[in-house]
């Protein structure tokens, strides 16, 4: 039994068994607290519980999951393209709501670093919670922040930001779909995307190029500031 949860293809079958059974969930129970991220969360965790499997063995899988990380953001090229008539025509609230966004985020998160007292590697590794994982992971570790805090940290923020966000566009009364799909984008990136997509077409493809936009300003930022 121990060789079959010693092989990587173990790690990378319960990842995407777990995932599976949560997005047959969310559509049956058609409730946004219902993410298919947490649950593939709450189950795989369970199951290294209960069959006391070692963290080490599952992600021996885990690891090649990674690997397609880095090259899976180059596709986030991909959704700045196909809406490049877009971005031409209204390049300058777009550009401008996804500078706030990214500011308003980084401002927030060291305001509440200090507020707290965390230390300089706890605060590098928060900073860039609202860009996608291999994103916020470049930018953390050379700075001496913690990868796995950051990747805690991006994920946290794309359930949440799936979550309210439909309840924050109604609280605000945002009626335009390219100001929500940005807004979406800019907060919580693809978690929140996958819920931006559910609200429209629009709102889906202008929360997919904040995700890229986003990601290039804190990046920006990032290499000025640390």
């Amino acid at each position: 039994m121990s060789e079959i949860f010693d092989s990587p293809y173990f790690g990378i079958a319960l990842s995407v068994i777990t995932f599976w059974t949560g997005v047959k969930l969310q559509r049956r129970l058609r409730t946004p607290i219902c993410n298919p991220l947490i649950i593939a969360i709450v189950l795989t965790s369970g199951v290294l519980l209960i069959f006391r499997i070692p963290y080490e063995s599952y992600n021996e899988g885990g690891e090649i999951i990674n690997m397609f990380l880095a090259p899976a953001t180059a596709c986030l090229a991909v959704a700045i393209y196909t809406r490049i008539g877009m971005l031409k025509r209204y390049w300058l609230p777009i550009i401008a709501g996804c500078t706030a966004g990214s500011v308003a985020s980084m401002l927030s998160v060291y305001g509440l670093c200090r507020l707290f007292g965390l230390d300089g590697s706890m605060t590098v590794s928060l900073l860039p919670k609202s860009v996608t994982t291999p994103i916020a992971v470049s930018i953390a570790e050379p700075a001496g922040g913690m990868a796995p805090v950051t990747v805690v940290a991006v994920i946290i923020t794309g359930i949440l930001g799936s979550i309210i966000s439909p309840f924050l566009i109604r609280l605000f009364r945002v009626t335009d779909p390219m100001a929500a799909g940005l807004a979406i984008g800019a907060c919580s990136h693809a978690g929140g995307t996958s819920k931006a997509i559910e609200l429209g077409e629009l709102e889906g493809a202008m929360s997919g190029l904040a995700i890229g936009i986003c990601g290039i300003i804190t990046v920006l930022i990032s290499m000025i500031v640390l």
